[in-house]
């Protein structure tokens, strides 16, 4: 469940009554704290941008190198459309091979 839907989620239980207004807060800081997300699902710091410092080659869901594992994960995104975008990017421009090789020798593995 995404953090939007959690919030929601409290908010109506706030209005129906279920939990008070201090009880209501709390919980809402303890899921703002505890998943840190932008407001687009994505994983984010604290200044809302993602955390490319966590990104990691993925040693479970991978076909080559881990790469488009690791990026899927990071984005919350399937892995396969990360597979379709590199290509795509390699079928259109060519560039989809040089970036998915450089990621593949500077990401650090899982």
């Amino acid at each position: 469940m995404s953090l939007a839907d959690e919030l929601e989620r409290i908010a109506l239980l706030h209005e129906r009554g279920v939990l008070s207004d201090e009880e209501f807060q709390q919980i809402k800081a303890r899921l703002i704290h505890q998943l840190p997300q932008s407001g687009d699902g994505l994983p984010a710091g604290a200044s809302g941008r993602l955390e490319v410092s966590q990104l990691r080659r993925s040693r479970d869901d991978r076909w080559l190198g881990g790469v488009c594992g690791g990026i899927a994960r990071l984005t919350s995104m399937e892995s396969w459309i990360w597979r379709l975008i590199f290509a795509a990017m390699f079928m259109l421009w060519g560039s989809g091979l040089l970036l998915y090789i450089l990621l593949w020798i500077f990401v650090p593995d899982d």
